[in-house]
């Protein structure tokens, strides 16, 4: 009987073998600029954990004259793999992981935005106050608390986002990059219509 730690390296390596996770070489297609938005997505994630420690460490102050943290990159990524139909060949758990970390980033930005304490994030403060009461999740998610928002921005968010991108790029690793839609596909579809 082994240990569970050799079972969990024996299951890392059956679904993960190095030569996937590691490849020494891509494919020709990955020469295209649509597969950059990825790997800028994920050094936007990095600029923003960085930029979110110092926050932590500098107070509120800080963010009021910085323009770091836009998520940019991962709505053109998150587009373009949607155009791709990235979801081909089993990959669709690859696609509902980047969707789902782009739908978790939307209330990290909510939460950070809420959490400046200026005018226009008490406005928008108010008006999320009952966009949240009409769902019938204000009294979980009460934006009016400025600390629970913080709370929220700093460490529960993070750690969903970095979860969900981790799995993300793992299953990226296993499953291998989604190739072009072939032309051929592409001319019979519209021939048949």
């Amino acid at each position: 009987m082994s240990s569970w730690t050799v079972r969990v390296r024996e299951f890392g390596l059956r679904n993960l073998p190095p030569e996937r996770l590691l490849p020494d070489s891509q494919p020709a297609y990955m020469a295209s600029a649509i597969y950059l938005f990825g790997a800028l997505t994920i050094g936007a994630l990095v600029t923003i954990i960085a930029s979110g420690t110092i926050l932590a460490l500098k107070g509120p102050a800080w963010w009021h004259v910085q323009s770091i943290g836009h998520f940019f990159f991962m709505v053109i990524h998150l587009w373009g793999k949607f155009w791709m139909a990235a979801w081909r060949g089993g990959r669709a758990r690859v696609w509902m992981t980047g969707a789902v970390a782009f739908v978790i980033a939307i209330p990290t930005a909510f939460t950070g935005y809420v959490s400046q304490q200026n005018f226009d994030s008490q406005w928008i403060a108010t008006q999320g106050k009952d966009g949240m009461n009409s769902l019938g999740v204000g009294s979980f998610f009460n934006v009016l608390n400025v600390g629970q928002m913080y709370s929220y921005h700093i460490f529960l968010f993070p750690v969903l986002v970095i979860g969900i991108v981790s799995l993300h790029i793992l299953l990226v690793r296993r499953h291998g990059i989604v190739p072009p839609i072939p032309l051929a596909d592409s001319v019979a579809d519209a021939a048949a219509k």
